[in-house]
């Protein structure tokens, strides 16, 4: 016999060789039915695979987010199985989830289309209506390698050889159709649902390798309802209208260019919404005790190896040697520079903490395929912070450090989403004990900041576990963005110290922080969640005075000199259109208040004011309008300072 203890505690014993589907049906029938997968101390297994052993058992169903995983790497085989039936002499290759959906790479001769698409999706549907049975069958590694090549299938052929000899391998059969794979898979093609849908074509080489065979990766999105589906692809509608690169275009924000790769090109309007964040940015910062320093863009590799940033992050450094045999790197992060600046003069404990920040502008070669507009870039400037404190200020400075953040995403107009703390990657510096104790820190001090955390194991920094912030945008998408670290080892590696008030010397803990993460990542996030349509305070142009008629075009320029004079920035359209075009024109270009004058404007000293997204329209004395715009138009902060 063997004990489960289900989730309410309870412990039930069960025959040996008692299946999942076993345990449910002895509960009710209608739970089997609605039973998907089984969960045993944490691990997912096939509803009908007998239990190995007693332990913690739950039972799956289609709203657990496991088995939404379990839908879409299923769905990924459905695929492979309509494309084999379509397109015979295809071989397939892998085909993992991804975040959303999952891809599958075929190798085949001729290309595929995405006017192919509407075939295999009817050829899924087919699949999931003949409800084939899916099995776990387990095979010798040899006699599955025979298989697949008698199969005609050498890709899989090939991963199964990779597979150490005398290792069990497990194969899925799918009605007539087998894959490779170690599953758990759903007890049915029936249980995958139709709530699918391919996306898009792309290339991939084998194995990620550019110098194998070129495969064709079709990718898809698969949900547990219709509903979801919908939802999701509504999501991607409203994503693709906010996409960055088509709202900065059209707003004239930046560009990006083959000569600099990853390097933004700030235009006019784009550099003004960048300053006006690091303005916002640098009163908070200020605000919250931090002192601003500025380190150097190239540094010599000898402080790299030194901090372990060499080992860990040479191979995506830009680097130069000078005609006098110096080696140098440009930095790819701030925090070496940081801690020589603490390392000048003798430093007390009564001086920590000690909360210095940097707009630092880094550099990391990222490979031309992974960049992506303003979100992933080569060249980037980071919010960049370090405190360096005392051991028994590590959950003080933590708790000021996530209100700081909290106030800032309010103040931003996105939310907090999600904590996550990452923990000890397998590359990483410093003894496991040193690791034990930052993580149990980390953790502690979260807790005592009133932050629950989602463990994520094998994801922290290379010196230190972190936390991660991630936010949500507008419609409902998630971003890592701020991130707090906790180091034991660089003070170490870089000999930081401080008296302490025993006047032994110690090391300073330090506290690697940031809030926006990078200021073009964060204003890509920016651009995407307000769809271009700024809040007053952060648009690039607040307002665009457009007269009716050229007799009020003196009248027009005066009203822009009053509201500059308030703190606007404003701009002037004189042109001779029809002010429908004009109002049309400064929507599309997302300018939050249209200022319209005329002849009647200009003899009363008034302006109709007009804002983005509605159809009416306010007038006002042209003194109360400057007065009343120019309030809406401070900060946050500044506006919390003035109430």
């Amino acid at each position: 016999m063997i004990d489960l203890i289900f989730p309410d505690g309870a412990s039930r014993p069960y025959p040996e060789g008692s299946s999942g589907r076993d345990v449910a049906a002895s509960i009710s029938k209608s739970l089997e039915k609605r039973t998907l997968l089984v969960r045993l101390d944490g691990k997912l297994l096939d509803l009908d695979r007998p239990l190995p052993a007693g332990g913690k058992f739950e039972l799956v169903m289609r709203d657990d987010p496991d088995a939404l995983d379990t839908i879409r790497h299923d769905t990924a085989h459905v695929l492979a199985e309509a494309v084999q039936e379509l397109f015979p002499g295809t071989q397939v290759t892998i085909g993992p989830n991804i975040e959303d959906g999952f891809f599958y790479d075929f190798a085949r001769e001729e290309p595929f289309s995405t006017d192919d698409f509407a075939a295999i999706e009817k050829k899924m549907r087919e699949i999931v209506d003949r409800d084939e049975k899916i099995e776990r069958v387990e095979v010798s590694r040899d006699d599955a390698i025979a298989d697949f090549l008698s199969m005609g299938e050498k890709y899989k052929a090939e991963i199964i050889e990779s597979i150490p000899a005398g290792e069990t391998v497990t194969v899925y059969k799918q009605g007539k159709w087998k894959d490779l794979c170690r599953g758990p898979h759903l007890p049915s093609t029936k249980h995958v649902g139709k709530a699918f849908k391919l996306t898009k074509l792309a290339g991939a080489y084998w194995r990620g390798d550019q110098n194998n065979a070129q495969l064709q990766r079709i990718y898809g999105t698969a949900w547990a309802s219709e509903e979801d589906l919908a939802a999701y692809l509504k999501r991607v509608e409203e994503a693709e209208k906010r996409d960055h690169r088509k709202v900065g275009k059209a707003m004239d924000l930046f560009h990006i260019q083959e000569e600099g790769k990853g390097m933004v090109f700030w235009h006019p309007k784009g550099w003004t919404l960048y300053r006006v964040l690091e303005a916002y940015m640098r009163r908070r910062v200020e605000g919250s005790d931090y002192v601003e320093v500025k380190t150097p863009q190239v540094l010599d590799r000898g402080l790299w190896e030194r901090s372990g940033h060499w080992e860990k992050f040479g191979h995506a450094m830009f680097t130069c040697e000078t005609d006098e045999g110096e080696s140098l790197a440009v930095k790819p992060m701030n925090c070496p520079g940081h801690v020589q600046i603490f390392n000048v003069g003798q430093k007390s404990y009564r001086d920590l903490p000690l909360r210095m920040a940097e707009f630092g502008a880094c550099h990391r070669y990222e490979p031309s395929g992974g960049l992506h507009g303003i979100l992933r870039v080569r060249a980037f400037t980071q919010d960049d912070g370090h405190i360096f404190c005392r051991d028994d200020q590590i959950e003080s400075e933590t708790k000021d450090f996530v209100e700081l953040l909290h106030s800032i995403y309010d103040d931003l107009g996105v939310e907090l989403h999600s904590v996550k703390l990452a923990l000890r990657p397998d590359l990483r510096a410093g003894t496991d004990e040193t690791w034990d104790i930052a993580e149990s820190k980390l953790e502690r001090a979260a807790k005592a900041a009133g932050v629950e955390v989602e463990l994520l194991p094998g994801e922290g920094a290379f010196y230190g576990p972190k936390l991660e912030f991630h936010l949500k945008d507008a419609i409902g998408r998630t971003w890592q963005c701020g991130t707090l670290q906790l180091d034991f080892v660089l003070p170490e590696r870089l000999d930081a110290e401080y008296v302490a008030e025993d006047g032994s010397k110690q090391r300073p803990v330090m506290l690697h922080r940031a809030i926006l993460g990078t200021f073009e990542r964060f204003l890509g996030i920016l651009i995407e969640n307000y769809g271009g349509a700024f809040p007053l305070w952060l648009a690039p142009v607040q307002v665009v005075v457009a007269t009716i008629t050229s007799d009020a075009d003196d009248y027009a320029a005066q009203v822009v000199k009053t509201l500059k004079a308030a703190g606007l920035r404003v701009e002037l359209d004189v042109r001779n259109e029809k002010v429908g075009y004009k109002v049309r024109e400064h929507s599309l270009a997302k300018v939050p208040v249209l200022a319209v004058v005329g002849r009647q404007e200009a003899e009363a000293g008034q302006v109709a004011l007009r804002r983005l997204g509605s159809q009416g329209q306010e007038v006002l004395s042209l003194e109360d309008a400057a007065k009343a715009l120019g309030l809406e138009a401070l900060a946050p902060d500044l506006k919390r300072a003035t109430a």
